[in-house]
C-alpha cells in the first residue's frame, strides 16, 4: 500500500513501547517545565534578598562612617602633661614650666627654659624619671598638667589655660 487516504484510513493504536515512549517523554517534559519554573522561582528570591543585602550593608556603612566622623569631630583627646627638666627628663613641679625658673631670682636663660612639658607615659612623682612618653604634644590632642591646666603647642609658641575640675 503506498498511499493511505486521511479521509478514509483509521490509524492503528500505538504498540506498548509507543506508549510507554510517549509517557516517558510527556514526564520529562513536565519535569523540565518544573525544574524550570522551580529556577525562576529562585532567582527572584536571590535578586531580592540580594537587593536587600545590598541595601543593610550600605545603610550600615553609612551608620558607622557617621559615628566615626562624630566621634572625631566631638572627641578631643587629652594626654597627661607632666614638667621635666630638660635633658634628663626628672619629673619638677609644674610651676617650674609656666614660670621658666625653679624658685624666685633664678637665673634667665636666653636659649629657652630649662623645662619642658613631658606627654604620655609614666612617672612616680616629682624627683623620678618621666618614661614612656614624649616631649612633643601628639597632633590632635590636649595636654592636662596634674593641676588641670590645658596645655596645646602650636606651630610658634604654646599656650597654657587653666581649668577648673578634672
Amino acid at each position: 500500500m503506498r498511499y493511505q487516504d486521511p479521509g478514509s484510513t483509521t490509524p492503528r493504536p500505538p504498540t506498548v513501547a509507543e506508549a510507554r515512549q510517549r509517557d516517558k517523554a510527556r514526564r520529562a517534559r513536565e519535569a523540565a517545565e518544573q525544574f524550570a519554573a522551580l529556577q525562576r522561582e529562585n532567582a527572584e528570591k536571590r535578586a531580592a534578598t540580594g537587593k536587600k543585602v545590598l541595601m543593610g550593608s550600605v545603610a550600615v556603612v553609612g551608620v558607622v562612617g557617621a559615628i566615626a566622623l562624630g566621634y572625631q569631630v566631638l572627641h578631643e583627646d587629652t594626654v597627661s602633661a607632666t614638667c621635666v627638666a630638660d635633658g634628663s627628663n626628672q619629673v619638677v613641679p609644674d610651676s617650674y614650666c609656666s614660670s621658666g625658673h625653679a624658685g624666685t631670682g633664678g637665673l634667665f636663660i636666653f636659649a629657652g627654659s630649662p623645662y619642658r612639658y613631658y606627654y604620655g607615659g609614666s612617672n612616680g612623682g616629682i624627683g623620678t624619671t618621666a618614661r614612656g612618653g614624649t616631649l612633643e604634644l601628639p597632633k590632635g590632642t590636649t595636654g592636662k598638667t596634674s593641676s588641670g591646666s590645658s596645655i596645646s603647642r602650636g606651630g610658634f609658641g604654646s599656650s597654657s589655660h587653666g581649668s577648673s575640675g578634672s
